[in-house]
């Protein structure tokens, strides 16, 4: 083959190599004082073996700040279990059934510090047709509720169900979560969860959560159902 035709030697392939034959500085150990690497801290020359140092701290102290962050957010899922605990404990000490939906959203407010809280309810049982927790659902808002398949989160464009909370005009993000009795599609209620806040319920938020406040509360509330 003529020397021309002979491609030149990449930085890959000399990579490759020093990859694939691990005994080379063994032959050439003069090689490993002699090369000289910028420092990433400074510009000042640091041997092969120091860089190699420095890049062993680097790697240690993203590992430190990893194990950090994954014991922050072990002490963050206790607490909201704890809060999720109390939470349901209150509704199974709730002995009226009339009762329930105000002690939902009143242990939601006050366990998960969320700022507004309303409930609504429809195709109870006769005897609870009258309470204030079945008035307003329309039409609409039952087939919005019915087809949603997984919590709503995001901005107030100023849907029906926000007209439920103390103070609709504040809430900035929503979360409104369908209640049903069990593998139903039709829902039975709606749980609407607001904040003033724009980025406390954000659209692309994590619903897992609010999915298990949603089976909680569905599961207490079916005691109202005919």
């Amino acid at each position: 083959m003529n020397a021309n035709n002979i491609p030149p030697i990449t930085e890959d392939d000399i990579a490759n190599y020093l990859a694939n034959t691990p005994d080379f500085f063994e032959r050439h150990a003069s090689l490993l004082a002699a090369v000289q690497l910028t420092s990433p801290h400074g510009q000042r020359a640091v041997s092969l073996q120091e860089r190699q140092a420095e890049m062993l701290r680097e790697k240690i102290r993203g590992l430190e700040l990893k194990g950090a962050e994954m014991i922050r957010h072990g002490h963050e899922n206790t607490a909201i279990a704890d809060k999720l605990q109390r939470w349901t404990r209150e509704l199974l000490l709730t002995r009226e059934a009339r009762e329930l939906p105000t002690v939902a959203v009143r242990a939601i407010a006050e366990q998960f510090l969320v700022p507004q809280v309303a409930i609504r309810v429809w195709d109870v049982a006769p005897e609870f047709a009258t309470e204030a927790f079945t008035q307003g659902a329309s039409e609409d808002v039952q087939a919005f509720a019915s087809s949603l398949t997984r919590p709503y989160c995001g901005a107030n464009p100023g849907l029906e169900a926000a007209q439920w909370l103390d103070d609709p005009s504040s809430a900035a993000s929503l979360a409104l979560i369908p209640l049903r009795a069990g593998m139903a599609p039709q829902a039975f209620g709606l749980l609407v969860l607001a904040s003033s806040d724009t980025q406390r319920f954000a659209s692309d938020m994590g619903t897992d959560f609010l999915e298990s406040i949603g089976e909680l509360t569905s599961a207490a509330l079916s005691r109202l159902r005919p």
